[in-house]
């Protein structure tokens, strides 16, 4: 594919299903060229980056597992070799753990594995793109260059049958403040930002269902219904899009309220 520099251009990880396909979506509808990203090619990837296209975006899948870290340079390679310069990374892709339970009883295996893809595949996925940036000569286009990172409510408030998750989340949204302050000064001019979604409806979140349906109902969110997955990507598209220019490293709750204090 040829690169056009008239749009800017976005890799969006875990992009197969849920919020990484809305949002892939959401930035095809916003201008954006998308690179979609996930473990594995697959019929959902190809399912998504064929739902890009018809929004009349250019794409491309870049399958690989963003906590083999030795792969990143060959990933973001990819991107741009099939859609030209990168100016967006939206850091989706996570896992949840392997089984909810007892803090007690958290195995090292779920706790490794938590760590491994949601804070130390995506900080080295970040510190590759942002060092890419960084070398090259600022834009002159006027696109906007970002780093949207998806963390949960659950980098602030405790989940205690799924500790090893929490602690995952808590140290990626320190992460993103870490890029934020770094990346922010004269001559980068990328902005970095955090998501927290709270409880949006997807293949994540469903062998719990029943129970944050009950939650809900009672009022544990201020508006009454599960978050989409589009409620997400409006945010993300926003932040991608320029739309914050002189907040640094802010975290934007997508939860309903779920998180506001209430009495």
């Amino acid at each position: 594919m040829c690169a056009d520099s008239t749009r800017p251009v976005a890799l969006v990880t875990g992009a197969r299903r849920g919020i990484g396909r809305a949002t892939a979506l959401a930035l095809a509808r916003a201008g954006f060229d998308v690179a979609a990203n996930d473990l594995e090619a697959g019929d959902g990837l190809a399912a998504t980056v064929r739902a890009v296209e018809s929004e009349g975006a250019r794409a491309c899948a870049v399958p690989g597992d963003i906590a083999a870290i030795d792969g990143h340079a060959a990933l973001l390679d990819a991107v741009t070799s099939g859609l030209g310069r990168l100016d967006c990374l939206v850091n989706n892709a996570g896992v949840s753990v392997l089984s909810r339970g007892d803090l007690l009883d958290v195995s090292p295996e779920s706790y490794d594995r938590c760590l491994a893809v949601n804070t130390r595949g995506t900080f080295f996925l970040t510190q590759a793109f942002a060092r890419r940036l960084v070398a090259a000569p600022p834009p002159d286009d006027g696109i906007p260059r970002s780093i949207v990172t998806i963390t949960s409510v659950n980098a602030e408030a405790a989940s205690i049958n799924r500790g090893e998750y929490c602690i995952s989340k808590a140290a990626l949204s320190m992460s993103s403040r870490l890029f934020a302050l770094r990346l922010a000064e004269v001559g980068a001019g990328i902005g970095v930002w955090e998501v927290r979604p709270g409880f949006i409806e997807t293949e994540m979140s469903a062998p719990s269902k029943a129970r944050y349906d009950d939650y809900i109902s009672r009022g544990m969110t201020a508006i009454r219904r599960w978050g989409r997955p589009e409620d997400v990507a409006q945010v993300i598209v926003t932040l991608a899009s320029g739309g914050l220019p002189y907040a640094v490293g802010e975290a934007i709750h997508v939860d309903g309220g779920l998180t506001i204090a209430k009495f």
